[in-house]
């Protein structure tokens, strides 16, 4: 395997093994309100990555941003921040197996968004995988009587910022700092009135806590750096049999790390959808080696 590679997969595997162990990090915060967090995470990620960018002296984006662009962000920045707020609030409150559950049919929606928005071509087999992930999910809806609609917020809502991040022409260091300069007036607005009202967290707690907090924008923009080092050096066949890496991780951890429940009547939605996933990646690791074949 040729060095560019070898060093691809590391930053790949670091990417999506911190993405993985994310939960971890957010139980760690867990006496600490998820809103208040999430208003970290969206402060402290704006330091750090304006950081990366001014070591690496990347500003001349800001002379391309128009009216268009920054419409598009800020919709990516407010899908991304429910996303954040969500999957906080669900690893905090003992729902690990459901946002695990949720990255895992999100490449499913994907192939689905393609199609119905950007009238990209579909072929039979992706639509037999999304069918299996949708009867999975119907099958946990009727069974536990209720939609599993933590899972279905997140895969979606990072699904749609997906297909923004599509059409934005900036780059991931270069987006994240736009998402996060937006979002930045609603996070900071949100500490200072928890501070006010003499709820924050901040400058009450121990050092550990803080450091946390303030950690937390490294914990966020440091597997987008991985995963942005990653997508240049791989193909995509390897990065999309890679992403399971994260949803799997943390499916191991709240079931054997967190304990929570895990019965055989959700272990056959799961098996459902994980079928979709197996025929997925399957298929389009034939349809491109056939690609490339015909091209060659």
């Amino acid at each position: 395997m040729p060095d560019d590679s070898k060093n691809g997969l590391l930053y790949a595997f670091g990417a999506f093994g911190l993405w993985g162990l994310l939960p971890i990090y957010w139980k760690w915060l867990q006496h600490v309100p998820s809103m208040e967090i999430l208003g970290h995470r969206m402060v402290w990620s704006l330091v750090f990555v304006l950081g990366l960018l001014a070591v690496s002296k990347r500003w001349a984006w800001i002379r391309q941003l128009d009216r268009r662009t920054v419409g598009i962000y800020l919709c990516a920045a407010l899908l991304l921040g429910a996303n954040w707020g969500l999957y906080i609030w669900a690893v905090n409150t003992d729902r690990v197996v459901e946002t695990a559950l949720g990255y895992f049919i999100n490449p499913l929606l994907n192939v689905a968004l393609g199609v119905l928005v950007l009238g990209e071509k579909s072929r039979p087999l992706q639509w037999v995988a999304i069918g299996f992930a949708a009867l999975g999910v119907l099958y946990l809806t009727f069974v536990y009587g209720e939609l599993p609609w933590i899972s279905l917020t997140l895969g979606f809502s990072f699904a749609f910022y997906g297909l923004f991040k599509k059409l934005a022409p900036l780059g991931a260091a270069e987006g994240l700092a736009l998402e996060t300069v937006l979002l930045f007036p609603l996070a900071l607005a949100g500490l200072i009135y928890l501070g006010v009202q003499g709820d924050s967290t901040f400058g009450q707690a121990d050092t550990k806590t803080h450091l946390l907090l303030i950690g937390s924008g490294v914990a966020t923009a440091l597997p987008l750096v991985f995963f942005t080092a990653a997508v240049r050096r791989l193909t995509l066949t390897v990065l999309g049999l890679t992403q399971y890496m994260a949803p799997t991780i943390q499916f191991f951890l709240g079931v054997f790390l967190f304990a929570e429940p895990f019965t055989a009547t959700r272990l056959i939605g799961f098996v459902f959808i994980w079928a979709g996933l197996v025929v997925y990646s399957v298929e389009g690791a034939v349809f491109r080696r056939r690609a490339r074949r015909a091209k060659a």
